[in-house]
């Protein structure tokens, strides 16, 4: 559907290179704001003392930061049928309340790998997360202040972003969207705001963030034929560290779309696709889940027939082995 609309702008110059949901992502940004204020602010304060950080609390603010870009996943203009779901409040204070609605939490084999390689790692090498993008609006904020907490600790020395080349599930982040965020950052009255879109901007002049864009992300292939139809972008993961999948709709992708037994494993479910160590931060809309505990999804069904599509539930899985 979502290509049949971008075929017949094409068709039609002067508007073949129209964003028909660009309005709705605009507002769903605006009306987040305070949200924005509040992660930006957070985010300023802390990299004024983030050398003195140690390894503990180091991976306590990772955390922090990985959950809220998780449960930025709910602002999802394609599900709330292009209503507004704009982040009203501080996602910071929510998160012990959520903690529980995780179904499967990696974070702690993910920090792991990140703080080990970090240890490892010469002054010449670089260490480098690709980021799957979903949403633009205040997910896409969620996900660069995590990207820029993993440069400023240096934790890794590059982020590449994943976005979309088309219009895409009305939200979904395209190269506009995330030229336009960091532009709107950039010029708002508000220091935080401002400070961390002129960073942003400087982090992308310098390369190390870089927003790739491919029309992979646009076709109904899953992603274990990646491979076999984009060589290229697959080889381009392949000089990952580890690869962080954004949303439903990748999660969906990265399993197949298959109806899963709830206790199959996120690796088999992968079905060899695995460019490099991977990740999912995703928030239940669609019913597929793997890698629960026995007895787990079968509780929920019980308790709460619709839990699969209502994104109140979400997951970090993780997936090291090859």
């Amino acid at each position: 559907m979502y290509r049949r609309i971008h075929e017949a702008l094409l068709q039609n110059p002067p508007i073949d290179d129209y964003d028909v949901f660009k309005e709705i992502k605009f507002h769903s940004f605006f009306e987040s704001q305070q949200a924005i204020i509040a992660l930006c602010t957070y985010l300023q304060e802390l990299r004024k003392n983030i050398e003195d950080l140690d390894e503990k609390q180091l991976q306590r603010e990772f955390f922090k930061l990985l959950q809220v870009s998780l449960w930025g996943n709910k602002c999802d203009l394609s599900i709330s049928a292009s209503e507004d779901n704009s982040q009203k409040v501080n996602s910071l204070e929510l998160l012990d309340d959520l903690k529980h609605f995780i179904l499967v939490d990696d974070m702690e084999s993910i920090w792991s790998l990140l703080i080990n390689i970090k240890k490892r790692r010469t002054p010449k090498e670089v260490t480098r997360i690709d980021i799957v993008l979903d949403n633009a609006g205040f997910e896409l904020i969620t996900d660069l202040v995590l990207a820029d907490f993993l440069l400023s600790s240096k934790l890794v020395t590059e982020i590449h972003f994943h976005g979309k080349c088309i219009p895409w599930y009305v939200s979904d982040t395209t190269k506009h969207d995330f030229n336009w965020t960091i532009k709107q950052l950039q010029s708002a009255n508000n220091r935080w705001m401002s400070k961390c879109g002129i960073t942003w901007e400087g982090s992308i002049r310098k390369g190390v963030m870089v927003y790739h864009d491919h029309i992979f992300w646009t076709l109904p292939h899953e992603f274990c034929s990646m491979a076999q139809v984009a060589t290229d972008l697959y080889t381009e993961l392949q000089k990952s560290n580890l690869i962080i999948f954004k949303g439903d709709l990748n999660y969906r992708k990265l399993t197949g779309d298959r109806k899963w037994e709830f206790t199959v494993p996120f690796h088999q479910a992968l079905n060899k696709f695995h460019p490099a160590p991977l990740c999912s931060l995703r928030t239940l809309k669609s019913d597929v889940q793997v890698g629960l505990k026995l007895g787990q999804g079968e509780q929920l069904v019980t308790s709460e027939p619709d839990w699969m599509i209502t994104g109140k539930y979400g997951v970090v899985q993780f997936d090291m082995s090859l």
